[in-house]
């Protein structure tokens, strides 16, 4: 092998982080491979790597024979003294190959198995690297928009990914060449390489801009409890302090709602209820239901996770919110089903 090889080598290890003990080990199989093919099923083979000379030194071992029937897996006598003089028939000597001698077919042999090296550390790479950002968000560039089913192709450092319509939140308008942001929910593997998972619309998705806009989030002095969202329309968050001075609710809306303000730029104006968590359940449902308030909620039975809330009648529709969406949302926060009643209709 030449020294173009070693310098090719080296090259991918530092522009695509793809060792260069890796790839000689692949060159050996690929090696192997185009030895078998063209030296009639011979895999015998040791394999010497000279970095120094910047060379592969290859012997192919040969059975000596009196007389050769097979001349990819023996050698005459008078052939084999040529290397050493001392061989007798029956033995086997290690005969020193060309790389010219593997033949066009052989060559292209290995130069598959080399490729398919690269590829598969490609994968492999890209598969480390967004193993390590799962549960995040990474941006992304959209290289493509489906005019049939608007789903997004997008380009996340080299991997490619795809962003489905139901991922996305319903009023954005993405446009080609534009980055966003998008939270890896999972990274799959498949033969055709790792399949990274990402969403706008996640829960998650707005927890994590929590996590990264809050610092108080961030170093765990609050902590996000819960969280029920409607993509585009509307979130509800609960949150609690770990700290007696710190008010959780101030720290994730931020000076003049600096903080919660960017978040809410990001998702496209989706409003965002920030609520006080609390261990009693009753008083956690009666502060979710806000902005209506509530006079009382009742919990028969708390394994049943069934309650009764009680409003003012003229709270009643803002508890239950356009299209039922604030009692939803609350139901999904406190993992409660609720039934909202009428003072009037009490007795």
């Amino acid at each position: 092998m030449s020294k173009e090889i070693f310098e090719a080598l080296y090259k991918l290890e530092k522009e695509k982080g793809i060792s260069a003990d890796y790839m000689s080990e692949k060159i050996k199989k690929a090696i192997i491979t185009a030895c078998k093919n063209s030296f009639d099923g011979n895999d015998e083979v040791i394999i010497d790597v000279d970095e120094k000379t910047s060379s592969f030194n290859v012997k192919l071992i040969k059975t000596v024979c009196q007389e050769v029937k097979n001349k990819g897996k023996e050698i005459s006598l008078e052939e084999a003294q040529t290397i050493d003089p001392n061989i007798a028939v029956g033995e086997q000597i290690a005969v020193k190959l060309e790389t010219k001698n593997f033949g066009r077919i052989a060559a292209q042999t290995a130069r598959n198995i080399i490729s398919q090296g690269i590829r598969d550390s490609e994968k492999n790479l890209i598969a480390q690297e967004f193993q390590n950002k799962k549960y995040e968000i990474v941006s992304a560039l959209i290289e493509k928009i489906d005019e049939k089913n608007g789903t997004l192709t997008l380009r996340i450092g080299k991997a490619e990914s795809l962003l489905p319509k139901p991922e996305q939140i319903g009023n954005e308008m993405p446009k080609e060449g534009n980055h966003i942001k998008v939270y890896v929910f999972d990274v799959k593997e498949t033969e055709k390489g790792p399949k990274i998972m990402v969403s706008r619309t996640h829960a998650d998705f707005v927890r994590k801009l929590f996590e990264n806009e809050v610092p108080e989030i961030n170093s765990k002095v609050v902590s996000i409890k819960a969280i029920a969202r409607e993509a585009g329309s509307r979130t509800k968050l609960a949150v609690c302090s770990n700290d007696e001075n710190v008010d959780a609710i101030g720290a994730c809306i931020g000076s003049y709602g600096t903080r919660i303000n960017a978040i809410i730029e990001e998702l496209g104006g989706e409003k965002i209820d920030v609520i006080e968590y609390n261990q009693d359940p009753e008083k956690f449902i009666s502060s979710a239901l806000a902005p209506a308030e509530i006079t009382k909620v009742s919990i028969p039975d708390p394994e049943a996770k069934m309650c009764t809330v009680i409003a003012p009648d003229h709270q009643i529709s803002l508890a239950i919110g356009n299209r039922g969406q604030n009692v939803r949302l609350v139901a999904k926060l406190t993992g409660y089903k609720i039934d909202i009643k009428p003072e009037s209709g009490v007795l």
